[in-house]
C-alpha cells in the first residue's frame, strides 16, 4: 500500500502580495524620469570620475579639510550631548510604570514623528531662526537624536528585571529611588551603547547637513564639487571616509567592552 504524498497548502495571499509588489515596482520604474538608455554608460562614468578624483589628489587642501572635518565632528558631538540630556528623562516618562498612559503615548508618538523626519529637513526648518551656522546642524542632530534615543531608552527601561524594582518599592523607595537603584544599574550599559551608536550616526549625518551650507566638511565638499575641482574632492572624500571609519571603529570597540561587561555582571 502506497502512502499519499501530502499536498503542500497553498497561500494565495502571498502570491497576491508578491504580484502587488511587482506591479508597484514596475509602475514606479515606468513613471520615474530615468534615462534608461544612459545606464549602460554608468560604469564608465564612475571610473572616469574616480580617476579624476584620486589619480592626483590635491593634498594642499588637507589642513583645511581636517579643520572642516573637526567642525563636523563637534557638530555631531554637541547634537548628541543635547539629545542625551533631553531624551533620558523623556525615556523614563515614556516607559511603563513611570507615567500614566495619557502621558506615555503622546511621547511615544512624538518620538516616532521625529524619527520620520530626516535631519536635513529639520535643519532647513531650524535655519530660518539660527541661520546657516554649525549651530543649526547641531540642533537638527539633537532633535533627531531625541527621537531615536528616546525610543531605545524607554524600551531598555521596560526590559529590566523587575526583581530589584520590587525590592526598592518594598523598602519604601519613590520614583527617584526606582531609577537610581532599580533601573539605572541594569540599563546604564545599554544607554551608553545607544549614545555611542547615535554619535556614530550623527558624525555621518553632519557631513550630509553640510550640503545645505551649515558648515563642516559637507559644505566644503559641496563647494568644490560645484566648481568641479575633482582633485580636491578626492582629498575631501578620503578624509571623510578615514575619519568616519576611525570613529566607528573606536566607538564600536567601546560598545563591545560595555556589552561584555554587562554580560559578566549579569552572570555574576
Amino acid at each position: 500500500m502506497s502512502l499519499a504524498v501530502p499536498v503542500r497548502p497553498r497561500h494565495p495571499g502571498r502570491a497576491i502580495a508578491a504580484a502587488g509588489v511587482t506591479v508597484v515596482v514596475v509602475a514606479a520604474c515606468w513613471s520615474a524620469d530615468i534615462a534608461w538608455d544612459r545606464l549602460a554608460d554608468l560604469p564608465a562614468e564612475v571610473v572616469r570620475y574616480l580617476w579624476l578624483m584620486f589619480s592626483a589628489p590635491d593634498w594642499s587642501k588637507l589642513p583645511e579639510a581636517l579643520a572642516q572635518t573637526w567642525i563636523s565632528v563637534l557638530m555631531a558631538w554637541v547634537g548628541t550631548v543635547i539629545g542625551i540630556v533631553i531624551s533620558v528623562p523623556l525615556a523614563f516618562v515614556a516607559a511603563r510604570g513611570f507615567a500614566p498612559a495619557a502621558v506615555r503615548w503622546p511621547l511615544r508618538i512624538l518620538f516616532s514623528a521625529i524619527r520620520a523626519v530626516p535631519e536635513i529637513i529639520t535643519a532647513i526648518i531650524i535655519l530660518s531662526v539660527t541661520g546657516l551656522t554649525p549651530l543649526t546642524g547641531a540642533l537638527a542632530l539633537a532633535v533627531s537624536s531625541v527621537g531615536t534615543l528616546g525610543k531605545w531608552g524607554y524600551e531598555s527601561v521596560e526590559g529590566v528585571d523587575g526583581g530589584p524594582l520590587e525590592a526598592v518599592r518594598a523598602a519604601g523607595g519613590g520614583a527617584w529611588s526606582l531609577v537610581r537603584w532599580g533601573v539605572w544599574p541594569q540599563a546604564s550599559g545599554e544607554f551608553l551603547s545607544f549614545w555611542l551608536y547615535r554619535f556614530e550616526i550623527n558624525v555621518r549625518a553632519s557631513a550630509v547637513l553640510g550640503l545645505i551650507g551649515v558648515g563642516g566638511i559637507g559644505d566644503m565638499l559641496t563647494s568644490y564639487t560645484q566648481y568641479r575641482e575633482w582633485p580636491t574632492v578626492g582629498v575631501l572624500l578620503i578624509v571623510v571616509v578615514a575619519v568616519t571609519m576611525s570613529i566607528d571603529a573606536i566607538s564600536g570597540a567601546i560598545r563591545r567592552r560595555i556589552t561584555e561587561g554587562a554580560r559578566v555582571r549579569a552572570v555574576e
